[in-house]
C-alpha cells in the first residue's frame, strides 16, 4: 500500500485515553540529561525491593541500569550496546556489559522524536526506530551510540505511518520486529476502547488495529493481519517463524472479562476477531449482533483480564534451565481497572513439539504490594548475550536482569 491513501480519508473523532496501559497521556519530560545518574537513593531503593520479587529456584535478579521511563527492549546483534525507549521523546541506550557501572545517555540526542516507542534490530545490526507517525533506520547503531549527532535514515516519512488525521494519544505505542523474510513488521493500535464503526470501517486497509509489514526502505507496505486491539509486543518463533503477539483488550466489561491475549499468526491475511470480540470468545456489547468475519483467529492463550500483557520474546538462549529453552517470556504491566488489581509480573508459556501453547505461569511477581498497589511495573524482556534476561520498569525507569545460578 503506498502513501497515496493519507488525503483520502475524513479525520477520526479523538477520544480521551482509556487508559488502557495505565497510560493517559503525560505531561512532556523534562530535558533528558546527557548522563543518567546509576548511583544515589533511587539505586539502593530499587535494590532493596528487588528482595520482594519472587523467582523459580535459582535465578536471581538485580538492578542493571536505571533508564528513564523505561519501555521497549532492544540488545544489538552483536552483543556490544542495549537500546531502551519510552513513550516521550527520547531513545536511551547503554553498554550490555554485565560487570560495571553503566552509561546511560539518550541516543541521537539532536533528533526530535514523537512516541519512539517501537525499536528493533535487522540482523545486520541496522537499528530501528517506530514512532508514532514515522520510521527510522540508523546503521551499525552499536558502534554510534554513544554519538548524539548521529542522523538516522528515513523509513516512512513523518505523517504517513498512518493518516496524521487518526493520531491519538490512545494506543500510539507501535512496536516492531525484523522478520525472517527481511521485512519490517509494525504494530498499529486503533484509538478506542471499542471504535463506532463508522470508524472502524477505516481502519483494516490502514493497517490501523492490526500489524503491517514493508521491506527494510519502507517500501511494498502490506497490512498483515487484522481484527487486533491494541498490541505492544511480539516476536518471531524461531523453530517454525509463527508470528506472536500480545493484545490489550476491552476495558470496563467487569473484573474477569474479557481475557487478555497471546496469539499465534501463521500467514498474513489472518483476523483475529477485534471488535467482535473483546478479547478471547467474549463478544463486545457493541458489535454483539454483528457477524464476525470468516475464519477468525482466536488466541492461543487467554491471560488473566486487565493485566495489560505487553512486550515479549522467545527465549533463544541456553542459561536458564531446559523448560525454558524455547517458550515465551511476556510481561503483564498490571491492571489500571480491575477491584482488585492483577499483574505487574513476568508470564512464562511453554510450546507443544506441534508449535502451539502449552501452559503459562508466572516466572517473576512481586512488583505489587498485598495492599494492590504498585511499586514497580514490567514492561518488555529482552535477551542478552549470555542469555539473561532484561526486563523493563516505566514506573521506576529502571533495567533489571534475572538470571539462572543453579541450585
Amino acid at each position: 500500500m503506498s502513501a497515496a491513501w493519507l488525503p483520502g480519508f475524513p479525520a477520526a473523532a479523538q477520544q480521551a485515553p482509556d487508559k488502557a496501559e495505565a497510560g493517559a497521556a503525560e505531561a512532556k519530560a523534562p530535558p533528558a540529561p546527557i548522563n543518567v545518574p546509576q548511583t544515589g537513593a533511587k539505586a539502593e531503593d530499587l535494590i532493596r525491593n528487588l528482595r520482594k520479587i519472587r523467582l523459580p529456584d535459582g535465578f536471581k535478579i538485580s538492578l542493571f541500569a536505571i533508564v528513564p521511563q523505561a519501555r521497549a527492549i532492544a540488545v544489538g546483534p552483536q552483543g556490544k550496546a542495549v537500546f531502551v525507549s519510552t513513550r516521550d521523546v527520547n531513545v536511551y541506550a547503554l553498554g550490555a556489559a554485565l560487570d560495571g557501572e553503566h552509561e546511560v545517555r539518550p541516543f541521537a540526542a539532536s533528533t526530535t522524536m514523537k512516541v519512539p516507542h517501537g525499536v528493533c534490530f535487522a540482523p545486520d545490526g541496522t537499528l530501528y526506530v517506530a514512532e508514532l507517525n514515522r520510521v527510522q533506520s540508523f546503521a551499525n547503531a552499536e558502534a554510534v551510540y554513544r554519538d548524539a549527532n548521529v542522523v538516522g535514515k528515513t523509513v516512512v516519512e513523518q505523517g504517513k505511518l498512518i493518516p496524521p488525521e487518526h493520531e491519538a494519544d490512545n494506543h500510539s505505542r507501535r512496536v516492531c520486529r525484523i522478520g525472517p523474510d527481511n521485512k519490517l513488521y509494525i504494530t498499529l493500535g486503533q484509538p478506542f476502547n471499542v471504535p463506532p464503526s463508522d470508524k472502524w470501517a477505516l481502519y483494516p486497509p490502514l493497517g490501523i488495529g492490526g500489524i503491517i509489514r514493508m521491506n527494510r526502505d519502507g517500501s511494498g507496505r502490506q497490512v498483515f493481519a487484522s481484527g487486533i486491539r491494541n498490541s505492544v509486543g511480539l516476536d518471531f518463533n524461531p523453530r517454525d517463524n509463527t508470528l506472536w503477539f500480545t493484545d490489550n483488550q476491552v476495558d470496563r466489561m467487569g473484573d474477569d472479562i474479557p481475557p487478555g491475549e497471546l496469539n499465534r499468526a501463521t500467514k498474513a491475511g489472518q483476523n483475529f476477531g477485534f471488535p467482535y470480540y473483546g478479547g478471547g470468545h467474549v463478544r463486545t456489547e457493541d458489535y454483539k449482533n454483528e457477524t464476525p468475519p470468516k475464519d477468525l483467529v482466536f488466541p492461543e492463550v487467554e491471560m488473566v483480564a486487565h493485566a495489560a500483557d505487553l512486550g515479549m520474546s522467545f527465549y533463544r538462549g541456553s542459561q536458564f534451565p531446559k523448560l525454558y529453552r524455547g517458550g515465551i517470556f511476556s510481561a503483564q504491566h498490571g491492571s489500571w481497572n480491575r477491584t482488585i488489581p492483577i499483574g505487574a509480573r513476568v508470564m512464562f508459556t511453554s510450546l507443544k513439539k506441534n508449535g502451539h501453547a502449552d501452559k503459562t505461569q508466572p516466572f517473576a511477581e512481586g512488583w505489587k504490594e498485598d495492599d494492590g498497589s504498585y511499586w514497580g511495573r514490567p514492561v518488555d524482556v529482552a535477551e542478552l548475550p549470555d542469555g539473561s534476561l532484561l526486563v523493563s520498569d516505566d514506573y521506576n525507569g529502571a533495567l533489571y536482569r534475572i538470571a539462572y545460578e543453579g541450585k
